[in-house]
């Protein structure tokens, strides 16, 4: 299969390296030092327990996808504040039948594709304000996914990960059939070493992460703790419990069932250990945080359909004023924050 993943982070790089170690046709899209390391000499992941090495050197990285021709497939591994910037960039990539396979954390723009209901066809404006995604990314090209994997670049070209028994990526078309192509991505992957069933209902599963990513991620960037550390304090516990609480109400509303409570999911994190949340790692190496993905999308759909999340929304507004700051006093540009 020919593979693009655009966004080769910590989780693109690690797709990519064991796609291609598995004899995948596999190209990457990255940039600045992590883009001229893997240039220079591929990628190299280690495993943090076992110390276990593997090196892919038969990886071509480039800047930009007009260089890379159409793929079969497109693994979008960007965050989700970055997608939209680059995707008439995209378009280079497609043939009528590639697949874009979206990895971002939280909830997706494409939420309301093919949803069915009174809000089939809603465009969320905190994750595609102009629709521009929407109109770059044809609904019958995406494929939901969701990550369940800890990793980091600890320098360019470098990623360390975790292997645990909860390590998977779930696929999932939008209607929730089963076709042979999602079939196909998944014993593609599967042959590589990445676990990724084929599920009837992607958005679920997304809320599921979610509702840890929608406390972790912007608690831990706030206070500079990890997960551990989070629920060893007794009020930031609470605090991430109740906003649990309330995104199960705004989710419940729009028909999502969960399996299992808070309760039970704050458990399973902290038999994991130490998780240092990628808004964490963002906020550290002061970078753009995913704000609208994680928090600020749960708080548009909570008005869109009346429930309220106060402590939800203030978590939204002290972490987009940090990530507004950051990127202030960096010099880079803000793109202009929903009203």
């Amino acid at each position: 299969m020919k593979i693009c993943v655009v966004g080769a982070g910590a989780i693109g790089a690690y797709m990519a390296a064991l796609l291609a170690h598995a004899g995948e046709e596999v190209t990457v899209v990255a940039r600045g030092a992590h883009l001229e390391a893997m240039k220079q000499r591929g990628i190299r992941l280690l495993n943090r327990d076992s110390g276990e090495t593997v090196e892919v050197r038969s990886i071509r990285a480039e800047a930009k996808p007009q260089l890379l021709g159409v793929q079969d497939c497109v693994l979008l591994g960007v965050k989700a504040h970055q997608i939209g910037p680059l995707v008439s960039d995209l378009r280079s990539l497609y043939g009528p039948d590639t697949s874009v396979v979206t990895l971002q954390n939280g909830i997706p723009w494409w939420y309301f594709h093919e949803h069915g209901g009174q809000l089939a066809g809603t465009r969320l404006a905190s994750l595609d304000p102009d629709g521009r995604i929407a109109a770059n990314i044809e609904p019958h090209r995406i494929i939901g996914c969701v990550v369940y994997k800890g990793a980091e670049v600890i320098e360019p070209g470098v990623v360390r990960h975790t292997v645990t028994p909860g390590d998977k990526f779930p696929l999932g078309e939008l209607d929730g059939s089963s076709t042979a192509r999602v079939q196909t991505l998944s014993d593609t992957l599967k042959r590589a070493g990445i676990e990724a069933p084929v599920i009837d209902d992607i958005r679920a599963e997304k809320w599921f992460k979610l509702w840890g990513n929608l406390a972790w991620n912007p608690i831990g960037a706030l206070t500079h703790g990890d997960i551990l550390e989070i629920h060893d304090s007794p009020e930031a516990s609470r605090l991430a419990l109740t906003m649990m609480y309330e995104a199960q109400a705004v989710a419940e509303k729009l028909g999502v069932r969960f399996r299992g409570t808070p309760e039970q999911r704050i458990a399973r994190a902290r038999e994991i250990g130490r998780g240092r949340s990628s808004m964490l790692q963002d906020t550290e190496s002061g970078r753009p945080l995913e704000v609208e993905a994680l928090v600020g999308s749960v708080v548009e759909l909570a008005r869109l359909i009346g429930t309220t999340v106060p402590h939800i929304e203030t978590v939204y507004a002290l972490t987009k004023l940090l990530s507004e700051v950051m990127v202030t006093r960096s010099g880079r540009v803000i793109v202009a924050p929903r009203e």
